[in-house]
C-alpha cells in the first residue's frame, strides 16, 4: 500500500467484486458487526457509500469509529474510512457506482445515488 491508496491488487478486487463485507464497531471494546456493501474505484481510490445514508448502521460505527476492516474474497484488509468532501469526486463516485452497478441493480443503484446519502462517501486508505 501506498500513502493513501490501497495497492494496485486491492483495488483491481474491489472493481471486479459486486460486494464486499465491511466489519465495523462503535469503538474499540465493542462487538464487531459485519454487513455487505458495495465499493467502487474512481482515480486510484477506493470508495464506499451507504444506501441508508446516516441511518446505516455501519455508516454510524464507522464514523465512530474509521478504523475498519474490508473483507474482499478471501483476503481482509483493515482501512480507515475517511469522509469525502470533495464535490467532484463524490460525483465521480456517483458515476462509478451507475456504471458498476445500474444496469444489474437497477433500483438499489438509484437508492445509492439519492442526494440525502451523498455526504455518506467515504474514502478508504490504508490503516
Amino acid at each position: 500500500m501506498t500513502e493513501g491508496h490501497l495497492d494496485q491488487e486491492i483495488l483491481a478486487a474491489l472493481d471486479r467484486t459486486d460486494e464486499v463485507h465491511v466489519e465495523t464497531s462503535r469503538d474499540a471494546t465493542s462487538s464487531v458487526h459485519e454487513t455487505v456493501i458495495w465499493a467502487v474505484v474512481v482515480d486510484g481510490g477506493a470508495f464506499v457509500r451507504s444506501v441508508r445514508g446516516e441511518k446505516g448502521r455501519w455508516y454510524r460505527e464507522a464514523s465512530a469509529n474509521p478504523d475498519v476492516t474490508l473483507r474482499v474474497g478471501d483476503r481482509r484488509v483493515p482501512v480507515r474510512a475517511v469522509p469525502e468532501t470533495d464535490a467532484r469526486t463524490i460525483e465521480g463516485v456517483s458515476e462509478a457506482i451507475r456504471e458498476k452497478y445500474g444496469t444489474s441493480f437497477p433500483g438499489p443503484t438509484a437508492a445509492m445515488l439519492r442526494e440525502e446519502v451523498l455526504a455518506t462517501t467515504l474514502r478508504l486508505i490504508p490503516a
